[in-house]
């Protein structure tokens, strides 16, 4: 009994993960622009959080990816929040997809999605044969663990233990939790649960604590996704299990009234077992986002203070960009996105002294600010160089057609920093991970490299900012110093290696180091000479 349960969840778990990867594929990289683009407001989140974990089937993903873009700057508190109640509405689709009895056709459903990924090469028909076959091994895996659950039925530990669910719903509720912080996957123990009752295993009045509970214990995929994230995700995270709390406690309250209306609506509506459970699923979570949805403020609130610290989340969106001045002043429009590459700048030269600091402390803290700081000028680079094609179709002076040309120039070159700074603290991870030392003569030499690029860089970023020919000339001048630098580096590794004071692997990491490097300081120079150009346009 155990090993067919077991054995019965295991394959749920798979299917539900697999169906989801398969839809996320098939969704690409636009479930990450509809929950950055669409979430304007706490409402829209909500929709927002519904149809992403409608299209992934996992409200765990959806509140996954929600941390990851809160923590990333792309998203605020409070529009988090929304995703999350969304999500928690979204999951029920799964309990309603199992209430439909597709058991008997799970088989040939499953062949199908076995042939369209076996024997078809294109990226999206593999697709939807993933979706397929985990979709037929969901009811698979279900069919499995209700066999599996069949004797219990004559066991009276269990009977005693589903009939105490009744007369103590907080068992019940811890019960649901415990179970869902073990799977992971809230749909697979609503999913038991609707098996449960469908065998009438479990009594309404004891399922339905159990329900509220397996909502409580999705939260932890969440919370641990938060961890090691910024303040902001862990305040969403926080104000997941919060939501979910609350809701549980309003439900406990009214728990007979409730366990009512779900046998009236049965009746009324002539619901299968496993429907009731999902149409009980849905009804929580659509009521307990409408009563909590006015008060999103509060809830942010609360976590804001449950969870203390400064924010130093990297803001993503644009401060400088007015669209509508692209037609009303082109001029100033211009000005505008000058303003905002110079911020994208500040990113690159930021992400530059993460990296350093990440090189020299080990401290993984930089490598969360950096990625940060990377994606945020890959959204600025996206955004600015659109708002720069817009303005483009106006009729601009010889001079801003000059400064909007070297514009898209400077994007260019500042996000190719945020790819090298990216990629120097991906050598010093590997460096981590291999355990490979640096001599102290090069560590002293790569601080002394590091400092004069962030020194060329920052000038290269305040000489666009204040169109200073004097500063331009510096960093070119600066530049020379990097290329010589860079040289004579080289030839002292070189050195170490041949005297043996310096293993292969750290040279290699060391030379790459360098050179990413020096390459800065070439992009900083593309930087200064658009300036000096500019002048010599302007003079």
């Amino acid at each position: 009994m155990i090993f067919q349960f077991l054995g019965g969840l295991g394959l749920f778990l798979f299917a539900i993960k697999y169906m989801g990867d398969g839809l996320q594929k098939a969704a690409g990289d636009r479930l990450r622009d509809i929950l950055d683009r669409f979430t304007t407001n706490p409402l829209m989140g909500v929709l927002v959080g519904i149809v992403v974990t409608v299209l992934i089937q996992s409200s765990s993903g959806t509140t996954v990816i929600t941390v990851g873009l809160v923590s990333a700057g792309f998203m605020t508190l409070r529009q988090a929040i929304g995703v999350i109640m969304g999500a928690n509405i979204g999951t029920t689709v799964t309990a309603f997809i199992i209430g439909f009895d597709v058991g008997a056709y799970s088989y040939p459903i499953m062949a199908l999605g076995a042939v369209l990924l076996f024997f078809f090469k294109k990226n999206s028909v593999q697709n939807i044969g993933q979706i397929l076959f985990g979709f037929a091994g969901l009811f698979i895996g279900l069919e499995m663990m209700g066999d599996g659950m069949k004797p219990l039925r004559d066991w009276d530990a269990f009977i005693d233990l589903t009939v105490s669910f009744s007369d103590h719903p907080i068992l019940g509720v811890l019960a649901g939790t415990l179970f869902t912080v073990v799977v992971q996957s809230s749909s697979a123990t609503v999913g038991i649960l609707q098996g449960l009752y469908a065998e009438g295993l479990i009594p309404l009045q004891g399922a339905l604590p159990v329900l509220f509970g397996d909502n409580i214990g999705t939260t932890i995929t969440a919370v641990l996704a938060a961890l090691g994230a910024s303040i902001v995700a862990r305040r969403a995270a926080a104000s997941h299990v919060i939501f979910n709390l609350i809701g549980t406690i309003i439900f406990l309250l009214i728990l007979p009234l409730f366990t009512n209306y779900v046998e009236w609506i049965s009746g009324v509506l002539e619901l299968e077992d496993k429907m009731q459970i999902a149409f009980a699923h849905g009804t929580f979570n659509v009521i307990n986002t409408i009563i909590q949805l006015p008060f999103v403020g509060v809830l942010a609130y609360i976590v804001t203070k449950l969870v203390p610290g400064e924010d130093k989340t990297v803001e993503y969106a644009p401060k400088h960009l007015d669209k509508s001045l692209i037609e009303q002043s082109p001029s100033i429009a211009l000005g505008q996105a000058k303003e905002e590459v110079v911020r994208m700048g500040e990113f690159a030269v930021k992400g530059l002294q993460e990296s350093m600091d990440f090189l020299f402390t080990s401290d993984t803290k930089h490598v969360g600010m950096t990625v940060q700081l990377e994606e945020a000028i890959n959204n600025l680079d996206r955004i600015t160089t659109d708002y720069l094609v817009e303005l483009s179709k106006e009729s601009l002076s010889e001079h801003d057609s000059k400064v909007h040309h070297s514009l898209l120039e400077n994007i260019r070159d500042i996000e190719r920093v945020g790819d090298h700074f990216e990629n120097i603290v991906e050598l010093i991870q590997t460096r981590e991970m291999n355990r490979v030392k640096f001599s102290d003569d090069a560590n002293q030499e790569l601080k002394e490299m590091f400092e004069l690029v962030l020194d060329t860089v920052s000038l290269s970023v305040l000489a666009l900012d204040k169109q200073s020919k004097e500063f331009a000339r510096e960093v070119i001048s600066k530049e020379d110093r990097i290329d010589e630098l860079e040289r004579v580096l080289r030839k002292r590794h070189i050195h170490r290696l041949n005297r043996g004071e310096c293993s292969a692997s750290a040279g290699i990491i060391y030379a790459d180091i360098v050179s990413n490097l020096e390459r800065v300081g070439d992009h900083a120079v593309n930087i200064a000479e658009t300036i000096l150009e500019d002048n010599h346009h302007m003079m």
